[in-house]
């Protein structure tokens, strides 16, 4: 049987032996992982991988962009969806069914597929979007929330996640919330999010629903007395079975680099058509 070619830097990552030889040059496995994922590394620089697996692997046309999971994923999670009674997906994800399409509200935007599979949107539509909704659609267990916030790494199978999903969201974020003040009121503005409690003593929290049953918690703790920022996201306790957790790493991740891309805007001429996914 064929190795399908990895989707996620998770998925890299379970390739290797986890050794953190750093033969590669970098200093563990996860690191590795990453660069190969951001088409930075070749699979083939792994000493420890078959090189028959790494070259059966190998992106031919070195297209992919960072964070994607491809193009040939997300039609065939469309095929999949085209299979579905989606009047009863609807009431289960808390969507809405009405001329052969399903609609879900992605943060405060419309977002719809049909019967056919074909998918619309008042947002562009990447695979960081797409992949996490028809998941959604697919998988999601349409379970009420816990209204109980846990990390990634609380999550089922999220543990091994973790570390990468630090270093490719939270770091990215905080980084972004440390240069850019307005960035949570564009967040609550742009996204139809809300501010919340203080989650954990935060300075500042605010909630965004990427997708009606699967809320995400994002929390920052300014500089104080010499310590630096902090910033972590947190998922509703369900996410893994109203979704998936390594469709919850995609939608986080994919999720910072739009913020960075609105950050370098400084908040400026942001358009009234959200860029949600933006190449």
């Amino acid at each position: 049987m064929v190795q399908q070619k990895p989707k996620t830097p998770v998925e890299i990552y379970q390739l290797l032996d986890k050794s953190n030889c750093r033969q590669c040059g970098e200093k563990t496995c996860l690191a590795f992982a990453s660069a190969v994922f951001l088409n930075q590394r070749q699979l083939a620089d792994c000493p420890h991988l078959a090189p028959e697996l790494a070259a059966a692997l190998a992106d031919q046309d070195n297209s992919r962009k960072p964070f994607e999971p491809g193009a040939e994923y997300v039609k065939h999670l469309q095929a999949e969806v085209a299979k579905l009674d989606l009047a009863a997906a609807a009431a289960r994800t808390g969507g809405t069914f009405a001329n052969n399409r399903l609609t879900l509200k992605v943060l405060g935007k419309d977002f719809s597929v049909d019967t056919a599979g074909n998918l619309s949107a008042d947002i562009h539509i990447n695979p960081w979007v797409a992949v996490p909704v028809l998941n959604y659609i697919l998988h999601g267990e349409g379970l009420p929330l816990a209204k109980v916030w846990v990390t990634l790494r609380e999550l089922k199978d999220g543990r091994e996640r973790y570390p990468l999903f630090q270093r490719q969201c939270e770091e990215p974020l905080q980084r972004v919330a440390d240069s850019y003040p307005d960035l949570f009121d564009d967040l609550v503005n742009l996204f139809s999010g809300h501010r919340a409690a203080q989650h954990l003593n935060s300075d500042i929290s605010v909630v965004l629903l990427p997708l009606p049953k699967v809320p995400i918690m994002i929390c920052y703790w300014l500089p104080d007395d010499g310590l630096d920022s902090s910033l972590h996201v947190f998922f509703d306790a369900t996410a893994d079975r109203n979704l998936d957790t390594d469709s919850v790493y995609t939608l986080g991740v994919g999720l910072a680099t739009m913020l960075k891309k609105i950050a370098r805007r400084h908040g400026a001429g942001l358009p009234g058509r959200a860029e949600v996914g933006s190449g």
